[in-house]
């Protein structure tokens, strides 16, 4: 195994990362948004009203994206163990 290959799992590894994270992140920090917006124009400051919806909302979007996370992950642990075995 060269630097070479060590990179191309890791840099695939970064991009599974990414693909996996954003869907929750960008759900909860867009439900943020509409509740600071929400907020701002009711004056009401309560801190913990964002709580309650953000983990609704990420929970969803962990149960609809699961598959394409579960696809994502199997696919690249296939990857590197094919790479495993090919040394071997």
């Amino acid at each position: 195994m060269n630097e070479a290959m060590v990179m191309d799992i890791i840099r695939d590894g970064m991009i599974v990362l990414i693909k996996i994270s954003a869907p929750p992140l960008l759900g909860g920090m867009a439900i943020g948004l509409v509740i600071s917006l929400f907020q701002a124009l009711t004056q009401i400051q309560e801190m913990t009203l964002t709580f309650v919806p953000k983990v609704l909302v990420v929970f969803v979007i962990l149960i609809l994206f699961m598959p394409f996370m579960l696809h994502e992950v199997t696919d690249l642990s296939h990857r590197i163990l094919d790479l495993v075995v090919g040394l071997g």
